[in-house]
């Protein structure tokens, strides 16, 4: 008998970064998923790097910021339940960072802009409103799409 191959869940990372009471998102383009909104900066763990480090590491690729380990704060994670397969979100927050955030990825984002929490564009990712209602609440975890 064959071994079973055990379930899999797929880690991403999302990052609330913060500047004087704003949030900055990116305007997907390109992705084949969401595009046209605006989300968190984010992006999958590769494999072999803790979650901070892929949020790290992440937030460098996408914007060219470069953030100290002490300066990422946990704030969530969300079991989520796609079409084909089941995620874990992990939200970190960051309110001091090292550069000036800019499009790092012009294939898979249009622009930057920051936003207030209070003010969110219309076309901001629907999973990431519902998080950050939860964030703001200080609830650690939720699960979304179930």
């Amino acid at each position: 008998m064959l071994p079973k191959d055990r379930f899999k869940l797929i880690p991403a990372v999302h990052l609330f970064l913060i500047k004087d009471d704003k949030m900055l998102f990116g305007l997907r383009q390109n992705t084949g998923y969401e595009d046209g909104k605006f989300h968190l900066i984010a992006g999958h763990s590769d494999g072999g790097e803790t979650i901070s480090k892929a949020m790290i590491r992440e937030a460098k690729e996408e914007t060219g910021i470069t953030i100290k380990p002490k300066d990422l704060k946990f704030a969530h994670i969300m079991h989520r339940l796609g079409d084909t397969h089941e995620r874990l979100d992990f939200f970190f927050v960051c309110k001091k960072w090292q550069g000036t955030p800019k499009v790092c990825e012009p294939d898979k984002c249009a622009e930057l802009k920051w936003f207030s929490p209070k003010k969110l564009p219309k076309n901001i990712i629907p999973y990431v409103r519902f998080v950050l209602k939860r964030v703001n609440k200080k609830i650690l975890y939720s699960k979304y799409g179930w």
